[in-house]
This record gives C-alpha cells, structure tokens and sequence, in this order.
C-alpha cells in the first residue's frame, strides 16, 4: 500500500519560500502521477499542480503560474513542489496525492482521480 507523507511547511512572510517534498514509501511512485492539493480553512481542497509518472508533463493553477514549480526525484521516491513569492493567500494545508493515471503522460487537478493522500502539512504565509 502506497503511502504519502508531506513536509516542509511552515510559516513565511509575505515574498518569501518553501519548498514541500512528498515522500512514499510502500510502493515505488514510478507508476504514479503526483498531484498537490491545497485546502484553506472553510474553502473547497484546490488542485494546484500534477505532474505525470514519466515527470514530462505538468500542470499548474493559473494562481499559481511563475511561481510554483513540481518536480520529482523517483530515485528518491519523492515529489517536491518549489514554491516561491508566497502570498497570503497561499496559506492553506498542503496535500500531495498519487494516481495511477490512464498513461504516462496523464495528468489533472481533479481530486477524485486521486487515489492515495497524504495527511497534509501547513503552510502560513504571514508577516
């Protein structure tokens, strides 16, 4: 049984970094697409951006274009999502999520093509 575990989140000023990884373990994430999600208090959990198991395609939230990026490290068994000139609005729990996805190239921000989660780790962007 696959399963997610996220870190790196933390409070950060308004401008500033952080950078989430998502480590599996029970499974190798080779067969995987990778999604993070965000969920702000009293919102809706959001797709932000996937990335696809051969890692050639990605998608990204128009919100949060040119400033986040996903990358994966299937030597590590690890996803990580880069995100730089945070915004308050950024805060939120931060979730990844694996899907076995229909080819190598799938990918999507949909939550219910997701099969495995994470339990999430915080992200506050505040001065």
């Amino acid at each position: 049984q696959l399963q997610l575990v996220e870190s790196g989140g933390g409070l950060v000023q308004p401008g500033g970094s952080l950078r989430l990884s998502c480590a599996a373990s029970g499974s190798t994430l080779d067969y995987y697409a990778i999604g993070w999600f965000r969920q702000a208090p009293g919102k809706e959990r959001e797709g932000i951006t996937c990335i696809s198991i051969g890692g050639r395609t990605t998608i990204l939230r128009n919100s949060v274009q040119d400033r986040f990026t996903i990358s994966r490290d299937n030597a590590k068994n690890t996803v990580y999502l880069q995100m730089n000139s945070l915004k308050p609005e950024d805060t939120a729990v931060y979730y990844c999520a694996a899907a076995r996805g229909s080819n190598s190239w799938w990918v999507s921000l949909a939550k219910n093509g997701f099969e495995f989660w994470g339990q999430g780790t915080q992200v506050t962007v505040s001065s």
